[in-house]
Order: C-alpha cells, then sequence, then structure tokens
C-alpha cells in the first residue's frame, strides 16, 4: 500500500488512477509521495520514507530539486500536458494586444445606457482599430513542448515564425512544421520580429533574458508575452520601454504590484494552464508518473534523475532501485554486492543526470531487506529500494 498526500487540489480524473494499492493521507509524514501544483516546498523538510514528487504542470521552480536528488527523491514534472492550453492563450494574448477588444469592450459598457449607441459607435469604433496577425513576423524562445505548437500554430494564422531554441531535442525538431525557421541567434528574434513570445524555464542563464539590452534591438511597436516565468523579464525596463513606446503591448501572466501599473500591459491572473483540460491532462499524467515509478521502477519525466524504464516487472522477480553518486566504479561494486547476496541480475539500466545516478536492476534469487543494507553500506550510495515479486 502507497500513502500519497496532494499539497493543492489535484483532478479526480488524476486520482482516480491511484486506486488499488493506494491511499490518500492528509499527514504529511505517512506520504510515500506527493502531488502538487503550485505549493512551496523549498522550505519542506520531507519525511525519510518519501519517494517521489510528482508536479501537476511543467515549471518546478517550487521544488527543491537539488535537496531532493541527494536524498533519492524522484521529481517529476508533466511537460506537454498543458500546451494547448498555453497556446491558445498565447494567441489570445496577441489578439488582444493587436486589436484594442478590451478598450472597446469596456467603451460599450461605459456608454450601455446612452440610446445613441449604436450611432455613435461608428465613430467611436475607430480608437479601438488595430492590425491582424496575418503576414506578421513572430519570434519563438524556447521550442519545447508548449514553444513548439505556439509556432507551429502561428504558420496557420498566416504568421512567419522564426523559433529560437539553443537546446532543441532532435524530437522535438521533427515536430517543427518545416515552415518555421530556425535561428541560432536570439538577436535576430529581437530584431526581426513583430511579436516575441517567451517559453524557457527559469534559470541562471535565463533570468532577466528580456532586459534593456534585448529590448534596445527590438522594433518599435513590438508586442512582448511572457506566459512563462516572470523572473524572465526585467520589469523596470519592460516598464521604461513601455513608457516610451518602444515597446507597444506587454502581455504577462504574472500580476504583482509592478506589472499591473505598466502603461500598456495586459496582465492576467496567471491563467496559463487554468483550463479543465490542462488540469485534467496535468493530473492523469502526474498519477500515471507516480504509479508506473512506485510499481517499476521506471523514470519518465524526471526533472532531477535520468530516464530509466525495463518496462512492466516480469512475474517472479523484484527491482532494486539505487539512488547514488555519479562515480567511476560504481556499477562494478553493485555487480559484486549482489554476486555475495546470491542475487542475478537479469536485466538493468544505468543512467546518470549531473552528478546523481539512478540503476534500475532487476533480479532473481532471494531479494531481502539485508541485501538492501548490503546496497547500502557502498561509498556514494543515496538510497536503496526494493520492489519485491507481486
Amino acid at each position: 500500500m502507497y500513502n500519497i498526500h496532494c499539497m493543492n487540489n489535484i483532478a479526480k480524473v488524476g486520482t482516480d488512477r491511484l486506486a488499488e494499492g493506494y491511499r490518500f493521507v492528509d499527514d504529511l509524514d505517512e506520504a510515500d509521495a506527493i502531488m502538487v501544483r503550485s505549493a512551496n516546498l523549498l522550505e519542506l523538510s520531507f519525511p525519510t520514507r518519501l519517494l517521489a514528487i510528482a508536479r501537476a504542470g511543467a515549471g518546478v521552480n517550487n521544488i527543491p530539486l537539488e535537496r531532493c536528488a541527494k536524498e533519492g527523491i524522484v521529481v517529476f514534472n508533466t511537460p506537454g500536458a498543458n500546451a494547448n492550453a498555453v497556446k491558445e492563450l498565447v494567441f489570445c494574448g496577441m489578439l488582444l494586444a493587436s486589436r484594442d477588444i478590451i478598450g472597446g469592450n469596456e467603451w460599450v459598457r461605459e456608454n450601455c445606457d446612452d440610446p445613441d449607441l449604436v450611432r455613435k459607435t461608428e465613430k467611436a469604433k475607430k480608437r479601438f482599430a488595430g492590425v491582424e496577425l496575418a503576414g506578421k513576423r513572430l519570434g519563438v524562445i524556447g521550442l519545447g513542448a508548449i514553444g513548439a505548437v505556439v509556432a507551429n500554430t502561428a504558420t496557420r494564422f498566416g504568421m512567419e515564425a522564426l523559433g529560437y531554441d539553443p537546446h532543441l531535442s532532435i524530437n522535438a525538431a521533427w515536430g517543427l512544421d518545416r515552415r518555421i525557421r530556425h535561428v541560432t541567434d536570439i538577436n535576430e528574434i529581437f530584431r526581426e520580429c513583430d511579436y516575441i513570445t517567451i517559453h524557457v524555464p527559469a534559470t541562471d542563464e535565463t533570468r532577466g533574458m528580456i532586459g534593456a539590452d534585448a529590448i534596445r534591438q527590438m522594433k518599435r511597436g513590438v508586442v512582448v508575452l511572457n506566459l512563462a516565468r516572470d523572473v524572465l523579464v526585467d520589469e523596470q525596463a519592460m516598464a521604461e520601454a513601455l513608457d516610451d513606446g518602444l515597446v507597444a503591448r506587454y502581455v504577462c501572466d504574472f500580476p504583482n504590484p509592478a506589472t499591473a501599473n505598466m502603461k500598456n500591459a495586459i496582465v492576467l491572473p496567471h491563467l496559463g494552464a487554468s483550463t479543465a483540460e490542462a488540469e485534467d491532462n496535468c493530473a492523469i499524467m502526474a498519477a500515471s508518473e507516480l504509479k508506473n515509478y512506485l510499481e517499476n521502477g521506471t523514470i519518465n519525466h524526471s526533472v532531477n534523475y535520468g530516464t530509466v524504464d525495463l518496462g512492466p516487472l516480469s512475474a517472479g522477480r523484484a527491482r532494486l532501485c539505487l539512488f547514488h553518486q555519479n562515480m567511476q566504479g560504481l556499477i562494478g561494486k553493485i555487480s559484486a554486492t549482489l554476486t555475495e547476496s546470491n542475487l542475478n541480475i537479469e536485466n538493468m539500466s544505468n543512467k546518470s543526470c549531473g552528478g546523481s545516478a539512478y540503476t534500475l536492476i532487476e533480479v532473481t534469487g532471494d531479494a531481502a531487506d539485508s541485501s538492501v543494507g548490503e546496497l547500502s553500506q557502498i561509498r556514494g550510495m543515496r538510497r536503496v529500494r526494493l520492489i519485491p515479486p507481486s
């Protein structure tokens, strides 16, 4: 029986996947796994029994990844599960920025009781005239699950799409429309595009990437959209560019006193993934990741350990989940220890991620707590978990 603790409300369609062999507990100290959305776990002390954390969403800046890696706690996220929701909001933001829909709607409401509203509308609408997306150039910074679908959709709007991603994977590249121009210099995005949208994680490399130097290169009248992370944009530099008119509109999904008071900013209350469909997709994916790891030792979509997948656990066999430092010679010591315990390795997979590594071993023989204890004594070993035969 595995105990699951939810730090936030998780869609029932996801939690229902954790039925037989699982129970949901209110006490964190009883938890084998955590499901979370936005709750801040950075300062939280985890129980020694905690095995995994599943974030129902893509961003994990609310989770202490390095500390979890050292404690042998696998952190999962759900990349792509909310991609369509964010993509649709990006284009909603571009349309709101291009056609003064908000201003027009406010004018109608302000004049709703005027009996001469129909006649006055024909004159007033000139104040809210805008431009079309077709024929404009969109720069997409980050071509992951969200950025890729944004770029692909732009071509269907008749836009020219430029994409920048120095870490573009082969799989992601295959999913891109052939009409998208992949650029290797981010400054091309800044110099050439009418619209710029950001879809990268918050890292030391990306914080403040849209700052004064970047904005200075942009075309006058550019529209900048940030539905990724607030820290990617230097807010003071953006406010100054909006005041100057260099940036025509800033569409931001992260309200705070600074963004809320920016001239010509459209600030949304963090709506990027706030659709019923996205919440369901994230919950289903998070639950599936936990179930596969807890029952089979499989790690997919982890942000602090590499991908390891041996498929479903074979009948009559056990699996050993080994979390350790990425050290030379350690695999040999593991093999020797298993031999001394009269365990035969039937299948094995190992993957490193920075200074951390995960080794999943399927064995035959009498795998018991004693063998777990012996493996735990190996220098550099962080955690050993036994999944007994089913």
